[in-house]
């Protein structure tokens, strides 16, 4: 269960098929007569938004269950409220897998739905799930307006109709999502790390990471997750939750990270407006996708923070990129190919959580802020 699998690259359907190879046991889906995929498309936008499941990552896992004599693979989702589930298979690039690949979509909006108690709470949800031999969770690493992060935990609500996700939101959504977890037994989790946004769980803000996350326990994968984007786990309620709840596990130090496709990350390539106002306070130099996202995210927590006026104050720019190997310069630096600049943050990719840490306390010594 605190195995993760972590793949760097830009092609997602066959970094997903490599991930699941060294992650997964096939014997543990041999003999499964129905296998649910629940990806994320909260809304009818394509995967470069940075809000919805890439289809690339769904083939890859499609073909990875076909090779291993799965057949019988549905899609399930239930769009946000307010937005089509239908119209989002289209638009997303499912309609193209089913016809692909012969599974079926199956739009949760209209499935029936029971009651259950989990953590001392009662819950309605999509009976289609809960009749799963295995299932799934496909979600995007992103943020979200009200819980900071969504990923493996929350995409569990797309697994409840539209008069539950209501009810969860007037709970505040963190101890239904965990008790959610409790109810709905994830068996695998793939995560889309390859865009997602940066500020909001509707996209808009993308930041390509280009990575796919892998693993077991959608606890461990989220607080993982959180780090990579630059929060504290255990600041998001419902992580803690659904440890306490016996979901999984927080603890990132124990778990056996495996990392594959380092040297194919990519350059970084950024879309949108805030993502592009946070890079003037970078200096890249052939810096790859993966560093380079999770500084971007580290930026945004500092700016929430009212940090990065520090730094345009003294002009300072944080160095980053395989330009600046073999260079002893002063600054600041972040990940191994900056390990000459005086203040350096190693890693191979950094996390954004540990940028945001070292840059806070780099302030702090030299006096800028």
């Amino acid at each position: 269960m605190n195995k993760l699998v972590i793949n760097y690259g830009i092609n997602p359907k066959e970094m997903t098929k490599e991930a699941l190879e060294a992650l997964s046991d096939p014997r543990q889906i041999r003999g499964k007569t129905k296998i649910g995929i629940k990806p994320n498309l909260i809304k009818d936008v394509p995967s470069e938004s940075g809000a919805t499941t890439s289809p690339e990552i769904v083939a890859g896992i499609i073909e990875y269950l076909l090779d291993y004599g799965c057949q019988n693979i549905v899609v399930l989702e239930s769009s946000a409220i307010g937005h089509d589930t239908d119209r989002a298979f289209y638009a997303c690039g499912y309609k193209d897998l089913e016809s692909k690949y012969a599974v079926k979509l199956l739009n949760l909006k209209d499935d029936k739905v029971t009651e259950v108690r989990a953590a001392g709470m009662k819950l309605t949800i999509c009976k289609s799930v809960l009749d799963l031999d295995y299932l799934i969770n496909v979600p995007v690493l992103k943020a979200h307006c009200q819980t900071k992060l969504t990923c493996a935990l929350k995409n569990l609500k797309g697994c409840i109709p539209d008069s539950e996700k209501r009810r969860f939101h007037s709970q505040g959504l963190h101890r239904p999502i965990a008790a959610l977890n409790v109810a709905i037994k994830t068996d695998l989790v793939v995560v889309d790390g390859m865009c997602g946004d940066l500020t909001f769980e509707e996209g808009g803000n993308p930041v390509p990471m280009n990575r796919i996350m892998v693993g077991y326990d959608p606890v461990l994968i989220d607080a993982y997750g959180a780090e990579l984007i630059g929060l504290n786990p255990h600041s998001i309620k419902y992580i803690t939750l659904a440890e306490e709840y016996g979901v999984g596990s927080t603890d990132v130090d124990k778990a056996e990270i495996i990392e594959l496709g380092h040297r194919q990350a990519g350059q970084p390539i950024l879309a949108s407006p805030l993502a592009h106002r946070l890079s003037s306070y970078i200096d890249a130099r052939s810096a790859c996708s993966v560093c380079y996202g999770s500084l971007i995210h580290a930026l945004a927590r500092l700016q929430d923070e009212g940090l990065l006026k520090a730094l345009s104050k003294k002009n300072l720019k944080i160095k980053i990129g395989q330009g600046f190997r073999n260079k002893k310069e002063e600054g600041i630096g972040v990940g191994n190919c900056t390990a000459g600049i005086r203040h350096n943050l190693p890693g191979c990719p950094p996390k954004a959580k540990d940028i945001v840490e070292y840059i806070r306390n780099e302030l702090c010594k030299i006096n800028i802020n």
